[in-house]
């Protein structure tokens, strides 16, 4: 009976799997690639575990879920035929009790990994918080490094500095020295020299200042008749320059004038027969309105008065009278 049943479960997982034509559809689509290098006879270097190729970042893929039914079928089917097989020779189920051992097994395997996979983080966790803490040391040990070589270079230049300081110290005060003494010694000759060059120097300075007087006015005159020429050429373009831009203007005054001219009389023109189209549409409307009252009262009155014949009847609604009936004069006799 057992095997009679398993009979059935197996025609109907085939059934299920041959008749479900849209699901071995997309199955064919999604296996393309692994049946053209099939067809073609390419080898595959594909790793043939199912978990290598299996994106942990993309679990949703419809490719997985096809994958695992098709796999747990293919394994389900298996099972069974070995069971119905062994049941038929040997009768029994070390297959069926094997394979539940199996899925166990794995189930406890699972439990491990992710146990495991659990403490894994937690470690991954530690480490990553170890790390982030060498990391903050590190950058304090080197920000400090970084202020020592600072602190030593700035040390370092300021002694160069008090170097070039001290040194231009002394220069400068041996330059002094060396002019405080050419200077006494000037101070002890220039007894009778300074009168001869002061002299010297006052004929010298008058004429100098004569002829510089002399060249300055003639550079002064020469000036002020290149200012006064320029001035009058500058004046004469200027002049030119405004005629000619009084002129465009004049032009683009009257150009205006005369557009604003016909903008107005547009506008006129437009006011106008805006001002004809309202009144004639309100004529228009008032006809309407005078036409459909008189209409309607119109309609109205014959409604009455044809009511009112009706009612009375009168006119063409007045009873006919029957014309009496003759006898023949035979008949009277």
């Amino acid at each position: 009976m057992f095997a009679s049943a398993l009979e059935d479960s197996l025609a109907q997982v085939r059934i299920l799997a041959e008749c479900n034509n849209q699901l071995r559809l997309i199955k064919t689509m999604a296996d393309m690639a692994i049946l053209r290098a099939k067809k073609y006879q390419i080898k595959s270097v594909e790793n043939k575990d199912d978990l290598t190729r299996i994106n942990t970042k993309d679990m949703g893929n419809m490719q997985y879920k096809l994958d695992k039914l098709v796999a747990d079928r293919i394994y389900f089917q298996e099972v069974l035929e070995e069971t119905y097989l062994e049941l038929a020779l040997h009768r029994c189920f070390s297959v069926l009790t094997s394979c539940n051992r199996e899925v166990e097994e794995r189930d406890l395997y699972r439990i491990c990994l992710a146990e495991e996979e659990g403490k894994n983080k937690i470690s991954r966790r530690e480490l990553m918080k170890q790390l982030r803490q060498q990391r903050i040391h590190i950058k304090t040990v080197a920000y400090d490094t970084n202020l020592i070589i600072d602190q030593l270079r700035s040390k370092i230049e300021d002694a160069a500095l008090n170097s070039e300081i001290i040194g231009r110290y002394i220069t400068n005060w041996q330059c002094a020295r060396t002019e405080q003494h050419t200077q006494t010694i000037n101070d002890t000759e220039s007894g009778p020299s300074t009168a001869i060059s002061y002299f010297r120097n006052r004929s010298d300075q008058e004429q100098r200042v004569h002829a510089e007087i002399d060249l300055l006015v003639n550079v002064f005159i020469n000036e002020t008749l290149a200012k006064v020429e320029s001035w009058m050429n500058k004046y004469d373009t200027d002049m030119e320059a405004i005629d000619l831009k009084i002129t465009i203007m004049k032009n683009k005054y009257q150009d205006e004038v005369a557009k604003r001219k016909n903008m107005e009389d547009d506008l006129a023109h437009h006011a106008d027969q805006m001002t004809l189209w309202n009144k004639f549409k309100d004529d228009r409307e008032k006809a309407r309105l005078y036409r459909k009252k008189m209409t309607e009262s119109a309609i109205i009155v014959q409604a009455w008065w044809r009511g009112l014949l009706v009612r009375l009847e009168l006119g063409p609604f007045r009873p006919k009278k029957k014309p009496p009936i003759r006898l023949d004069k035979g008949k009277k006799k």
